[in-house]
């Protein structure tokens, strides 16, 4: 495994490197402070995910995540002290797979990077299509459909509503959905689970403010609405 670190602070850096020699050895580390120089490596040393901070001296994670998504589609783990979720639904939305915010434990950054990974093999899937309602989902290659429209989705996003829709009618907790996506529950998954489900609400909704697919279970996660 081939990871690209794009951070300017050394220590995050050596804390990153750290955690991967104990709980991902053999993963390969390339790092960078500069943002320009960053896209660069994506395009000569193919890497298989990128950490990026959005803080670089050159030009922004957000610019370094744009020019990144017009010629790859790499898993992409966002690293930052910006905590507004009006930062991390732009992360989101402009293509990153993952949004960390600092300062983060080791556990739960190897828990991001296994999870992009894993969901980046999800086109093995050899699970049938689910519908529901309006909606079309193709596991195999992460494919959602609504009323014959596509509709783009994360790997993140992909994993949450195929356990949604695989349990349409009942509550998926907030565990399993946690254990879905990353492998495991850590301090801020809840508060991060509700960020994607804002986002597929967005994609699946014409008023995310009163969802009609996915309903939330205040203390227990989500349902997707079996339509009548």
């Amino acid at each position: 495994m081939k990871v690209l670190v794009i951070e300017d602070e050394a220590e995050i850096v050596e804390f990153i490197s750290l955690a991967f020699e104990v709980g991902l050895p053999g993963a390969e580390l390339i790092s960078t402070h500069q943002g320009n120089t960053g896209v660069e490596l994506v395009e000569t040393k193919s890497p298989d995910v990128i950490i990026l901070d959005l803080g670089l001296p050159d030009i922004t994670g957000f610019e370094a995540l744009k020019r990144i998504r017009l010629f790859s589609t790499v898993p992409v783990i966002i690293v930052t002290v910006r905590e507004s979720e009006a930062d991390i639904v732009k992360g989101l939305e402009w293509g990153a797979d993952e949004y960390v915010v600092k300062p983060f434990g080791q556990l739960e950054l190897l828990a991001r990077v296994r999870a992009v990974l894993r969901s980046r093999q999800y086109s093995a899937r050899s699970d049938s299509p689910l519908v529901c309602g309006s909606l079309r989902f193709d596991p195999s290659s992460g494919q959602l459909t609504c009323d014959s429209t596509n509709i783009h989705l994360t790997r993140t996003e992909a994993l949450m509503l195929h356990l949604l829709m695989k349990n349409a009618g009942q509550v998926v907790t907030y565990t399993e959905l946690a254990e879905m996506v990353w492998g495991d529950t850590y301090p801020q998954s809840a508060e991060t689970l509700r960020v994607y489900v804002r986002r597929l609400r967005v994609k699946l909704a014409t008023d995310p403010q009163h969802p009609v697919q996915i309903h939330s279970r205040p203390g227990e996660g989500y349902l997707m609405e079996i339509p009548t």
